[in-house]
């Protein structure tokens, strides 16, 4: 989310100056890379970059390809395949296996649903998106349509099907990933027109809530930052709790803890975490948190400090289920041996990411099977649906 909202603000930058861009797409990959489909990068006719569509092993390439594009004001699809060792195939020093089809599209910054503009209704409102791009998988020289459709959760559609003998079928699919929240590929067919869509489910940011503005909340709201997460802070104390101790929160409550939830929005992916260092305080926002559906409640402290206070909640009739028992988080924080509040900061990040993309959080040292699984790729290319236009 962080590469998209920097793309979108450089390229902002980039059409006040009348520079010309590109924007460089992974859309399809078969085997292993750095980077997965949807990863993306911006380039400037002045040759400025911002994004990555890997390590850094392809961008040189990637860059001569993208001013081409902007120079012919054309989209052009190129498959990279990392798999081999002959430096004209880019696949020399690689260090992956897999063959990485990178879209290129010039932007016409006078198109009012170009691709950056998409993207940047797709970020505009904190809503789930789905993004539709189309390119021919199977010959790189025909034409690549490129980024083209945009559905947002409430509805509302940007964009339009460049091939009207699929719009009925894109439409559909484009419902269907919109409610299944999985991104998917999928193949159209007629008698002389073939197209692959990949269907780009959007996930709003990650929403982090911090009760407590004390100075350890303070790295917080910097790792938040880099990761482009949107941050608010709570507070009693409004010399703690203010714009120049929190310059980039999105929001700044100055309230006790048992009502500052009524004050709040929050969703699936709304992450809470409470370091107020007052038992009172912690314990008045996880009673009020009991009722709301939100994946993750850290607790900065001691277990028994947890264990205390769902005793303190059974004594006042307030029965948690394992489910949601499973979302309280105390003591908050990855096992990495943190004591600074820099590195407990660290800790208590890489534990949401770890919840909100299902992993344990251990070392991939330790791991035997693949980094990235596969199977969800695989599952994708299979069930491929080929429609005969009539």
């Amino acid at each position: 989310m962080k590469e998209l909202q920097e793309i979108i603000k450089k390229y902002d930058v980039a059409s006040q100056k009348s520079i010309k861009s590109a924007l460089v797409t992974v859309v399809h990959l078969d085997g292993s890379s750095y980077r997965r489909p949807g990863a993306r990068m911006l380039v400037n006719d002045d040759g400025k970059i911002t994004g990555a569509i890997s390590g850094g092993c392809l961008e040189g390439d990637a860059l001569k390809k993208a001013l081409f594009a902007i120079s012919e004001q054309k989209n052009t699809l190129f498959t990279y395949d990392t798999s081999k060792e002959d430096d004209s195939e880019m696949g020399i020093h690689l260090g992956c296996e897999g063959l990485i089809q990178v879209l290129f599209e010039s932007i016409d910054s006078e198109k009012e649903e170009n691709p950056i503009q998409l993207l940047n209704k797709a970020l505009k409102v904190r809503q789930k998106a789905v993004l539709v791009t189309l390119f021919d998988l199977n010959n790189n020289q025909n034409i690549q349509h490129g980024t083209c459709l945009l559905l947002e959760e409430d509805g509302t559609l940007s964009g339009k099907i460049p091939l009207q003998q699929f719009e009925n079928a894109v439409l559909k699919d484009i419902t269907d990933v919109m409610q299944n929240g999985e991104s998917v590929f999928k193949q159209y067919k007629s008698d002389d027109v073939s197209v692959t869509a990949f269907f780009e489910f959007l996930h709003p940011p990650v929403s982090l809530v911090v009760l407590g503005a004390g100075n350890d909340a303070i790295p917080l709201m910097k790792f938040a930052d880099v990761l482009g997460w949107d941050f608010r802070i709570v507070d009693r104390r409004d010399t703690h709790a203010n714009k120049e101790r929190y310059p980039t929160a999105s929001q700044i409550l100055v309230s006790n803890p048992d009502v500052a939830l009524q004050h709040l929005t929050y969703d699936n992916r709304t992450f809470f975490v409470l370091v107020t260092h007052s038992y009172k305080c912690d314990y008045y926002m996880l009673k009020s948190l009991c009722a709301a559906a939100v994946p993750y409640v850290g607790i900065l402290g001691p277990k028994k400090k947890l264990h205390r206070m769902l005793e303190e909640l059974q004594n006042e009739g307030i029965h948690l289920n394992d489910d949601k028992v499973a979302t309280i988080y105390g003591p908050t924080g990855l096992d990495i041996g943190a004591e600074t509040p820099e590195e407990i900061a660290l800790s208590i990040i890489a534990e949401i990411q770890a919840v909100l993309t299902g992993k344990m959080g251990g070392m991939l040292k330790m791991k035997n099977e693949v980094i990235h699984s596969r199977d969800s790729l695989d599952i994708q290319i299979e069930n491929i649906k080929i429609y005969n236009a009539s």
